[in-house]
């Protein structure tokens, strides 16, 4: 492709995935449990669907993030530590910043696989600030949401959600930053906690259960940002119809009243019933009917990763999320012929969707009860602030 042709293709793409070869050379130890290949993965099905690129669909480069777009978030200090590490000259002071642990493992090309995936979601971010016609921009290698200004934890060494969100608001966008990664996004809340410029709303399990053991309904924010700091957890064993309903009565009410220029969305695919690290019950057919609802806002999203470790339902989820975002999700017919084999894998044979997961008796009351409380709360709380009546 010519220059000119590469220009016009970026100028009349609506749909952009932010990929390349390079950022497939990278991976975490083999004993991690965070699995880079699931970004290429996706790449993977939607070709093999003919759903990746063509028409309106288009991939891009990530670039690497400079150290000045470092520093919108993270501190001088703690990049230094970054590179340092990277290189493999280590100090017993790295382990209080988080480097070093189970979770987040020193490796070779850490530094240089951090900033690429990271720079992914400011790529996004950038191409949507240029490009008026941007509907959606997908950096699947993001999405680490658990890094801190001085701190790796959750798989994360530098929070490009953050950075992302910094970036748009910087350039005068009014940011909705919606988490539905089944880990509550406690690095992205305490970049935000006190600037309304950033609304950040996060859907996850309770941290009564799971990892980072924070984000209750409580914490809503501080100073000038209070109120526009929204968490809804909920308990272990949640199924989609819970899941569905509660969004509904939160987030596009929300939405509406911020009346954002941007929705930041990650999409951690941890909430899937068969990931193996944490305690929900459901399949990517929720997620499913919360995209098109998120793109009738006709708003710009940046799509980012997250969590997901079971990589071949994960990058299934993120495969499908692209297709209806698109317009282009495969008829239901035609979902039942590409399974299996189109697939790559014998899990699940019925195309991009995953069986449906159906619940009932105490326990799913128990859920709907604590859940019903939740949104309850936030109705009391949150909306009067936003006039939201």
């Amino acid at each position: 492709m010519t220059f000119d042709q590469n220009a016009t293709a970026m100028n009349s793409a609506k749909y952009i995935f932010v990929h390349s070869d390079e950022i497939e050379r990278y991976h975490y130890p083999e004993t991690c449990p965070f699995k880079t290949e699931r970004a290429g993965l996706t790449k993977s099905i939607l070709t093999g669907a003919n759903s990746y690129t063509g028409d309106d669909r288009i991939e891009i480069a990530p670039r690497p993030l400079s150290e000045q777009e470092l520093l919108l978030f993270h501190t001088p200090e703690y990049i230094g530590r970054l590179k340092r590490v990277s290189a493999g000259v280590l100090d017993s002071s790295d382990l209080f910043a988080g480097l070093g642990t189970d979770d987040c493992p020193i490796f070779r090309d850490l530094y240089r696989y951090a900033v690429l995936a990271a720079g992914g979601t400011v790529t996004a971010a950038q191409h949507i600030l240029d490009h008026g016609n941007t509907r959606l921009a997908f950096n699947p290698s993001g999405g680490y949401h658990h890094a801190y200004a001085d701190k790796a934890g959750g798989f994360c060494y530098i929070n490009d959600v953050a950075i992302g969100c910094k970036v748009l608001a910087n350039a005068g966008k009014r940011v909705f930053c919606l988490d539905l990664d089944v880990h509550h996004g406690n690095g992205t809340q305490a970049a935000f906690y006190g600037d309304p410029s950033v609304m950040t709303v996060s859907l996850h399990e309770s941290g009564k259960t799971l990892f980072p053991w924070g984000g209750f309904e409580t914490e809503i924010g501080e100073g000038e940002g209070k109120g526009y700091n929204v968490n809804l957890p909920f308990p272990a064993h949640t199924v989609d119809d819970i899941y569905v309903s509660a969004f509904n009565r939160t987030v596009p009410p929300l939405i509406t009243a911020y009346n954002p220029d941007v929705i930041v969305l990650e999409t951690g695919m941890d909430v899937l019933s068969v990931d193996p690290l944490a305690h929900f019950k459901m399949t990517n057919n929720a997620f499913a009917e919360l995209m098109p609802v998120i793109m009738l806002f006709d708003k710009p999203v940046l799509m980012v990763g997250g969590g997901g470790y079971n990589p071949q339902a994960t990058a299934r989820a993120w495969a499908l999320l692209w297709t209806i975002a698109c317009g282009i999700e495969p008829d239901s017919d035609m979902s039942i012929g590409m399974g299996g084999d189109f697939l790559g894998n014998s899990e699940w044979n019925a195309g991009l969707r995953d069986m449906r997961i159906y619940a009932r008796g105490e326990e799913k009351e128990r859920i709907q009860a604590e859940v019903d409380k939740t949104v309850e709360y936030i109705k009391k709380t949150i909306f009067p602030i936003h006039g939201i009546s």
